[in-house]
């Protein structure tokens, strides 16, 4: 093969080869809700690397595919061609013919090993973590692309490779996980602060963050002493009145007069039931509580109130009496404050 050809053909596998290293290290990198949210958007570009992310396994697999073609080209085209080109150059040096092949060999090897590190290894990959969403975009379509043709190759490489995980009781995985343990989290915190990354004030909020899941609600919670409530009685206005008096939107209901779970008014019902009755005793616009115990993990305490439905949550202590009421507001503004962090 001559020169004219060989070299033109060297530098588009090295870009081959870079283009399959940055869609791998693109894919792998990128932020799946920011490309979710950018394909609701309309970004067809974007709807692309969210569905190859969903079959992570499979685009893994078409970017070493891609990889491997590359990297056998280089070998079987670009190193012979320049090994051919400086052999003669060597001779004229008076190197007998296989001195000469054998220093040419080892230069053009070590030549297009360079290049292929280089140019379609680090310099593609580094481009991808620098910026996987703006990378993905780019490289998602002509990659996806490229993996519908050989779709059926892959597949079949792809199956053999998940048999071969379990058969030594690894699970496969098609979608890559980006959950994080807290134990992972307060390290990479750590690791920040000790970089520069980010101030101290900021480390201290992150904290008080990861220990909240943990955290009890008998640290988080607004003492019995403290909670705003009217008899169920009370009239419309009387509600109001409270609301305005007290800042809360919420209140609870005292000394009710039957049996059940405790129960609490909002002084927008209390509106709209005095612009039709100004009697309506707040009994009638009361809304059920979820009951917790002081112990209950936040985690918990947040689930058990989303599934009620509810923005309170009255707590009981050991010996099953009220000990104080949580609130879904109170409860974030809390545990983002590091001042209160247990």
């Amino acid at each position: 093969m001559s020169l004219s050809v060989g070299i033109p053909l060297t530098i588009l596998l090295l870009l081959g080869n870079g283009f399959f290293v940055a869609a791998e290290f693109a894919l792998v990198a990128a932020k799946r809700p920011r490309l979710e949210r950018a394909a609701a958007r309309g970004s067809r570009a974007a709807a692309s690397a969210v569905a190859g992310i969903r079959e992570l396994s499979l685009m893994l697999a078409g970017a070493q595919l891609g990889i491997t073609m590359c990297s056998l080209g280089l070998g079987l085209v670009s190193e012979p061609v320049i090994a051919q080109t400086l052999t003669p150059v060597f001779h004229d040096t008076g190197l007998p013919d296989a001195g000469a092949h054998a220093v040419a060999f080892v230069l053009a090897l070590a030549l297009v090993t360079f290049l292929h590190m280089v140019i379609g290894e680090m310099a593609p990959k580094s481009w991808a973590i620098a910026s996987p969403e703006r990378s993905v975009l780019v490289l998602a379509p002509p990659f996806r692309a490229f993996t519908a043709v050989v779709r059926p190759v892959l597949a079949a490489l792809n199956t053999v490779t998940n048999l071969l995980l379990r058969m030594i009781g690894v699970p496969p995985r098609d979608a890559l996980s980006v959950s994080r343990t807290p134990e992972q989290l307060r390290d990479l915190v750590e690791e920040s602060r000790r970089l520069g990354l980010i101030e101290e004030p900021d480390v201290q909020l992150l904290k008080a963050a990861l220990e909240a899941p943990e955290s009890p609600l008998e640290n988080l919670m607004t003492p019995v002493g403290e909670i705003v409530s009217v008899p169920p009685s009370a009239t419309p206005q009387e509600v109001i009145d409270t609301s305005i008096s007290t800042g809360r939107t919420r209140i609870m209901l005292r000394g009710r007069g039957r049996p059940g779970p405790p129960r609490m008014v909002h002084v927008r019902d209390a509106y709209l039931a005095r612009a039709r009755d100004r009697r309506t005793p707040a009994g009638q616009l009361a809304h059920r509580v979820p009951t917790l115990t002081v112990g209950t993990p936040v985690t918990e305490a947040v689930t058990t109130l989303q599934n009620h439905q509810s923005q309170l949550g009255l707590v009981l202590g050991g010996d099953g009496t009220p000990a104080g009421l949580i609130s879904l507001d109170d409860l974030v503004t809390t545990l983002l404050t590091p001042e209160h962090t247990p």
